[in-house]
């Protein structure tokens, strides 16, 4: 598990490849992740946007942008959770994914930004063999 702790807010992945979805010979790699949102701080939040950057073994890079997650924008109050999966496809057998979430605090309307741990996407085809 990936954890990355910003303003009492912890977020957690838990990423899992996917062999039923993918296919090594047509060069297609799925993973899904699973991502635990915890407000640990005194004030309530919501996450308005995402914002991923997705980087194959070639080093191609993909940025996402997007309001939410997964049709969502949750609201937490100090003490809350939120959990969802979601999947991302490579076209390479690993990679790996970073991001930012935009939160705001309910009650003041500040806006601040959150890490998303950087977490790896490995497949049995994408694992190097070290002599």
């Amino acid at each position: 598990m990936y954890r990355a702790v910003t303003r009492q807010i912890e977020v957690t992945v838990e990423p899992n490849f996917m062999p039923d979805r993918s296919s090594a010979e047509k060069g297609h790699f799925f993973w899904s992740y699973t991502v635990v949102i915890t407000n640990a701080g005194p004030d309530t939040v919501q996450l308005r946007t995402r914002h991923w950057v997705i980087t194959d073994a070639s080093g191609r890079k993909q940025e996402v942008r997007g309001e939410g997650v997964v049709g969502e924008q949750p609201v937490l109050a100090p003490g809350e959770r939120f959990e969802y999966t979601s999947g991302v496809p490579l076209p390479t057998g690993s990679g790996f994914m970073t991001g930012r979430y935009q939160m705001v605090a309910t009650e003041s309307g500040e806006r601040f930004e959150i890490d998303v741990p950087t977490f790896s996407l490995d497949s049995p085809d994408g694992k190097r063999v070290l002599n």
